[in-house]
């Protein structure tokens, strides 16, 4: 899926303009006060699954290359709705009583609304060869932080295990800025909704981000 059927699609639609999602999997880690990679920081994908997403962006330049098809692509971490993403899972933890990993110690995050918003007139940008974009939110969120802030919107204590590290998974989305603006919902707006949703037992995706893995193994 990852690989294989990104070619037939850019075969079947290579007089398309193309929007291809990636991930920021694909950067390594980086120093957690270095604002984050940015496009130009060198690859390098931790993990199957990383390795997998790469691929994907690597047939997409090929096709790209090879046909001249205008394409964009999307490297994205930590979109959150009420249904899906780190703020629900660290949400669910502590309403359950269990402690919040700090192995992965700080993140990037984004409304899912913005992030759709982005995405979408990324398709002005595309080009050939391919251009990268980083889409994600402003800001390096400590995970210690959003945890306690969490805590305190549902009455509850948190809880943590692990040791933060000097180095995460993180990018920077200036460029995103500077070309189609900043995101729209602020961190605290994005908690706030999430943590209401989740706290009164509506429904969730039940899907993990296990945005506390550093051996790639998801």
């Amino acid at each position: 899926m990852n690989v294989y059927m990104p070619a037939l699609v850019a075969r079947r639609f290579s007089d398309s303009r193309i929007v291809a999602l990636s991930t920021g999997n694909v950067y390594p880690f980086v120093p957690v006060d270095g604002g984050g990679a940015t496009e130009k920081t060198p690859t390098g994908p931790v993990g199957e699954y990383a390795q997998s997403c790469l691929g994907r962006e690597r047939i997409f330049q090929f096709f790209s290359g090879e046909n001249g098809t205008p394409v964009t692509l999307i490297r994205l971490n930590y979109a959150n709705e009420p249904r899906y993403g780190i703020i629900v899972d660290i949400t669910r933890k502590i309403l359950a009583g269990e402690p919040v990993d700090l192995t992965m110690g700080h993140v990037n995050l984004i409304w899912q609304g913005d992030a759709n918003n982005l995405i979408a007139r990324s398709q002005a940008l595309a080009s050939s060869p391919a251009a990268v974009l980083n889409v994600t939110g402003p800001a390096t969120v400590r995970v210690r932080d959003l945890a306690e802030r969490i805590a305190g919107l549902v009455g509850r204590e948190a809880r943590f295990i692990g040791a933060e590290s000097p180095t995460a998974l993180l990018s920077d989305a200036g460029a995103c800025f500077a070309s189609l603006g900043r995101p729209t919902v602020s961190l605290e707006e994005m908690t706030e909704a999430i943590v209401r949703w989740v706290a009164s037992g509506k429904p969730v995706l039940g899907k993990p981000t296990k945005f506390q893995v550093r051996d790639g193994r998801f």
